[in-house]
């Protein structure tokens, strides 16, 4: 008999379908309806240290007076952080699948803070969601200095699981993923989507781009999920970025994730979306004769098959060599 129950980052999953953090994931009303069309776990949307420093700095500039723009700045941001450890409370006292925070800091003071806060709020697991870009200013180990920073010190301060969603910038993701492996996080995502920007030529001006993910945006996600998987065994991986259908599951699992984490397709299709791919995903398994996720987990993954290289990155000459126009 087929099941669909599995293991991420030391959370027990009914199945490895799991909300991703984002506006989809920032209410009860939402977050209920999501686990009523089965899914199996929820990433509450991120708690942003910027945005709220962002917030009460525009506020406290409306007064002359300091103290009073302190105090503005103090109850801010005190409100913001107390309305997102609510949101956590009221899930875990309503819901029965796992309630995973998510925040994203720039001062490694505030991670430490944020993280402590939602532990005490009940959160099952805690996701760091780093934005963090080299545009030229730092050195070549900057990123990677930065990830193994931050991780070494948030998991000084709390003992539930941590997951860090990984940006696509990174030049040796295996060599991380390993480092942040041995520092004690739980788990990892691929991968996190920046804001994308475009400019309005007729304006002159930096405008926001496309909000959302596309199937293409998927042959990256897996790749690398395969490789990381393969070259950094028994560590949990959520496949993100460009997950938009049952098959794009099923291929994240053999390539080695355990989860798969859901955010564009839910906005274009809804939260019945869910319902649909665990539906799927069971026939496809009984049709494959596998009855457990693990039983084909990382079958495809780097380490598994026999030319690893069908991974890397020289293929794509030999991919091109044979296309007639």
């Amino acid at each position: 008999m087929v099941t669909l129950e599995t293991t991420f980052a030391g959370l027990k999953l009914k199945n490895p379908l799991i909300a991703a953090s984002s506006g989809l994931t920032n209410s009860m009303m939402k977050i209920k309806e999501l686990e009523d069309a089965g899914i199996g776990a929820i990433v509450l949307k991120s708690l942003f240290e910027e945005q709220i420093e962002s917030h009460s700095g525009k506020l406290a500039q409306l007064t002359d007076y300091p103290e009073a723009g302190d105090y503005i700045n103090a109850y801010v941001k005190m409100n913001h952080t107390e309305k997102y450890l609510d949101l956590i409370r009221s899930a875990k006292a309503e819901c029965e699948v796992p309630i995973v925070a998510s925040i994203n800091c720039y001062k490694q003071s505030r991670w430490i803070e944020f993280a402590r806060n939602v532990q005490e709020a009940g959160a099952d697991a805690l996701e760091l969601n780093l934005f963090l870009l080299n545009a030229g200013e730092y050195g070549d180990t900057w990123l990677e200095e930065s990830y193994v920073n931050i991780v070494r010190e948030v998991k000084k301060h709390i003992s539930i699981p941590l997951v860090i969603k990984m940006a696509k910038n990174i030049s040796n993701l295996p060599g991380l993923v390993a480092k942040l492996k041995a520092l004690g996080a739980n788990g990892v995502v691929l991968f996190n989507r920046f804001y994308q920007l475009d400019i309005d030529i007729n304006n002159m001006e930096i405008v926001s781009g496309p909000v959302f993910s596309n199937p293409a945006d998927f042959s990256d996600t897996l790749r690398w999920t395969a490789i990381v998987a393969g070259r950094v065994p028994n560590f949990d991986i959520a496949c993100s970025y460009g997950v938009h259908g049952w098959e794009d599951a099923v291929k994240g699992i053999l390539a080695g994730a355990g989860g798969i984490q859901l955010c564009s397709m839910l906005y274009d299709q809804g939260a019945g979306a869910v319902t649909e791919m665990l539906t799927c995903l069971e026939e496809w398994m009984e049709q494959n004769n596998y009855e457990t996720i693990d039983a084909f987990r990382g079958k495809l993954n780097y380490a598994n098959i026999k030319s690893p290289s069908l991974y890397e990155r020289v293929q794509f000459m030999k991919y091109f060599s044979d296309y007639k126009q």
